[in-house]
């Protein structure tokens, strides 16, 4: 990837849609990264870290330990893109929140629009479907349905607490199809981190970041394992959990609306406009190596 200001601008637009998903339950990260075609770029650049710049370092290597990591780390990538998260992340909260207590139905429309597109770019990712990838994708949804369906826990926000849920939050938001937002609603932390970011409170937010720094570096080795060696059944996999996630957009407009025409064509509406969208994006943004 030859690097210069447009690249990066790209990429940092790819942030920004990124981190606005991030924010939402029932939205993935992942799903803009795979539409916006750095995805598979993403989980490799991460699963490149292994911190072997360490060791010159230690040794008092300088030229050795900047030179290392520049080969072990894709600034020129990760830069733009954590910019453009933080920067949606911090900007948008608010917004996303007060449209979902104010406008619940329209919103969680938006949602469904985005999730079904989304799982309709994945689909375009498997050439031919066969009987396997139907399983798989049967396993994904069965599974992801029964996991937005538990209750939250009424869960602490000691800083260990915060460790952990930034630990396993952050693997389910590099998934396409798995809400790292929702995660957290699960174990009781989605409000706390969302008041935590508008007031911000350092140590909670540095915390909370270090575990997720350490769960990415970890799973992100799996899924670039499983995506050069089980793309299509991953894939597939992937296009249930999404299905199987639509339970949450679909149980908040069920209890905001009314059933009758001025209702339900409002939402239909906002959906389609959000498919369209997405459907969009992927034709616009150029896939990254």
């Amino acid at each position: 990837m030859n690097f210069n200001f447009y690249d990066a601008f790209l990429i940092f637009i790819r942030g920004i849609l990124m981190g606005s998903a991030d924010i939402v339950p029932g939205v993935s990260g992942g799903t803009i990264a795979l539409i916006t075609g750095i995805y598979e770029h993403l989980v490799h650049a991460i699963s490149k870290i292994n911190f072997t710049f360490i060791k010159p370092l230690v040794k008092g290597d300088f030229k050795g330990f900047w030179n290392t990591m520049l080969d072990e780390i894709d600034f020129k990538f990760f830069i733009p893109l954590v910019l453009g998260i933080g920067i949606a992340m911090l900007t948008l909260a608010k917004v996303i929140t007060y449209c979902m207590d104010v406008y619940t139905d329209l919103t969680y429309s938006f949602f469904l629009g985005l999730i079904i597109a989304s799982a309709v770019v994945l689909f375009k990712q498997i050439p031919k479907i066969s009987f396997k990838h139907i399983l798989f994708a049967i396993l994904g949804m069965v599974l992801a349905f029964t996991f937005v369906s538990l209750n939250p826990i009424a869960a602490n926000h000691s800083l260990f607490v915060l460790f952990i849920s930034g630990l396993i939050a952050i693997c389910a938001m590099i998934l396409p199809g798995i809400s790292g937002s929702f995660l957290l609603l699960l174990l009781g932390q989605y409000e706390y981190m969302l008041t935590a970011l508008h007031e911000m409170h350092v140590t909670e937010i540095i915390v909370f970041l270090v575990g997720a720094v350490i769960g990415i570096l970890g799973f992100s080795k799996l899924l670039n394992y499983l995506l050069k060696n089980y793309e299509e059944i991953t894939m597939a996999f992937l296009i249930g959990v999404m299905l199987g996630t639509l339970k949450i957009p679909v149980g908040h407009i069920a209890s905001s609306i009314s059933f009758n025409f001025s209702g339900i064509l409002p939402c239909i509406i906002i959906a389609v406009i959000a498919f369209a969208i997405i459907i969009i994006m992927e034709t616009k943004f150029n896939y990254i190596e």
